[in-house]
């Protein structure tokens, strides 16, 4: 009976051990906690008109950005989730294509970003934190880098009237972790 015991004992321990180090490589998979210490940095130069000079359009003033290039909306990103600052512009080139622009960018890497244009309103606080993925709202795609400056180029047929603000938002948790209201310019 008690060498019984031991083989039941051992499988057991065993079993547990599997188990302990299945979970833990699911938690390090689902949460990625190195990025809390990797930060990635893009420098993305702002859109220019074709034949424009290089660097002209900075696309950090308001109004119209040099080369044709104009602000058709502008907002302030505010902390959601996480930390998070910088300013968005929606740039519209001469050719009729418009970009979200991401300039001064400065939020928390993490899990699936994405950058979400959505009809959702930018709430101060924890009830700002969920909600732009609830109703009207278009993926840009994955954020590229959670500091500096980025483009993304908005579909031809995105509707401005309709969507007023812009999200850094972690898919893997839904959860924002910085928004800004879109302002006409």
């Amino acid at each position: 009976m008690g060498r019984v015991r031991r083989v039941l004992r051992k499988r057991f321990v065993q079993a547990a051990i599997v188990a302990v180090v299945v979970a833990v490589g699911v938690g390090v998979y689902w949460f990625q906690p190195w990025k809390l210490w990797v930060d990635e940095t893009v420098r993305e130069a702002a859109p220019v008109a074709s034949g424009a000079a290089s660097g002209a359009g900075g696309g950090s003033g308001g109004g119209a950005a040099g080369g044709g290039v104009r602000t058709l909306a502008a907002g302030e990103l505010i902390s959601h989730e996480h930390r998070t600052s910088g300013s968005v512009r929606i740039l519209q080139l001469p050719d009729g294509s418009r970009t979200l622009r991401l300039m001064g960018l400065d939020t928390s890497n993490g899990p699936d970003l994405r950058v979400l244009v959505s009809d959702a309103p930018v709430k101060e606080g924890r009830d700002g934190w969920f909600g732009f993925d609830k109703g009207a709202h278009v993926s840009l795609g994955k954020l590229k880098g959670n500091k500096g400056d980025q483009n993304y180029a908005l579909p031809a047929d995105l509707d401005l009237n309709r969507y007023s603000s812009v999200s850094i938002w972690c898919d893997r948790f839904d959860v924002s972790f910085g928004a800004a209201a879109l302002t006409k310019a």
